[in-house]
């Protein structure tokens, strides 16, 4: 097992490192070559999300924002996570891949939707919850 973060904007590597260093699994972060990561513990890889979709494993923890990238980590049968601590499972993600595409669909039907527009902050109490279920992913992966 392996836990594989799509690390551009990922508000709680932190978190993430400090659960795995725990637990002794090996962290590899994955950026874009516009984003710098700095880190004593993760492998950090700048080649974005596609590598982060070949490199994932079953049983692997995939953390990321994009609904996608959760759909093909569900795919090969890993974990998925978002940093406010959803799990993402089979039951949720189309509905939420069919959200994302309906919210696109009217943002370019519409000129001007602030109302649709921008993602909201990472809030302290997404943390807790985050390294709550990370916690309890890595229990259930490592049985």
């Amino acid at each position: 097992m392996k836990i594989l973060v799509d690390a551009d904007d990922c508000p709680v590597v932190s978190q993430i490192e400090a659960i795995a260093r725990k637990h002794h699994i090996p962290v590899i972060l994955f950026c874009d070559t516009h984003h710098i990561l700095h880190s004593t513990y993760s492998e950090i890889k700048t080649n974005g999300v596609g590598a982060l979709c070949n490199l994932c494993d079953t049983e692997d923890v995939v953390v990321t924002q994009d609904y996608e990238v959760a759909a093909m980590a569900l795919w090969r049968q890993a974990y998925a996570l978002h940093s406010s601590g959803l799990r993402y499972t089979d039951e949720n993600i189309s509905r939420m891949l069919d959200e994302r595409r309906m919210v696109k669909e009217q943002l370019r039907h519409s000129f001007r939707n602030s109302s649709l527009c921008g993602a909201r902050s990472q809030i302290k109490k997404d943390d807790g919850s985050f390294k709550a279920v990370l916690e309890e992913l890595v229990q259930e992966a490592s049985a």
